[in-house]
């Protein structure tokens, strides 16, 4: 099927006809923090058809926004990855995060939410909270961790090895600090637990 197009000489226009689609971002944004399997992103993209994942998946590997490979030389699994052109895509999330935090509200009995669909505004507030350095977030039984410098924040699957800082939130906790509600409090490494990297020092 040929792609769509608004047809408009429009750099907005332009990126929508790549990336615009329904799910085209959230399928990006999932692959933010790492590579995916088809069935990770089956299980964290709720509402979306195996039909239309299929779909996108194959549009923006077709696009370079995507790409695949076999988890395993032997194995019949296929991990999804962004490309370079996908990881550009990074601070178009952060700014719809950004935009979108202040509507979120009262989540909703039918509204679906994982842990880490508040990895960009979190980051925000973790940033704004500790500086630069390596920062491990464990929300519920999800832990991710960022990498702050002054070029920008980005977050990654799993602990980081050697954390600058470390905090442990419950879901709802990481809405309000995410949101705003509450400051980020808690830091396991500066209230008096030594550090990975202090702990391995001789």
């Amino acid at each position: 099927m040929p792609r769509r197009s608004y047809a408009h000489y429009c750099a907005v226009s332009r990126a929508l006809d790549l990336v615009g689609d329904r799910w085209n971002l959230l399928v990006v944004r999932e692959l933010t923090a790492g590579p995916r399997r088809y069935s990770d992103l089956f299980a964290d993209l709720p509402g979306i058809s195996t039909d239309m994942l299929a779909t996108r998946l194959k549009d923006l590997e077709r696009d370079g926004i995507l790409t695949h490979r076999r988890n395993g030389p032997r194995s019949a699994t296929a991990v999804y990855e962004l490309t370079d052109a996908g990881h550009a895509l990074r601070p178009v999330l952060d700014a719809l995060a950004a935009w979108g935090t202040p509507l979120l509200g009262e989540r909703k009995p039918t509204d679906a939410v994982r842990p880490h669909w508040l990895a960009l505004p979190l980051g925000r507030a973790v940033a704004a909270s500790v500086g630069e350095g390596t920062v491990t977030v464990g929300i519920g039984d999800t832990t991710l961790h960022y990498v702050i410098t002054a070029d920008g924040t980005t977050h990654h699957d799993g602990p980081a090895p050697h954390p600058d800082h470390e905090f442990r939130l419950e879901l709802t906790e990481a809405v309000d600090v995410a949101t705003g509600l509450r400051p980020l409090t808690g830091d396991r490494t500066a209230a008096g637990r030594p550090s990975e990297r202090e702990q391995a020092s001789p």
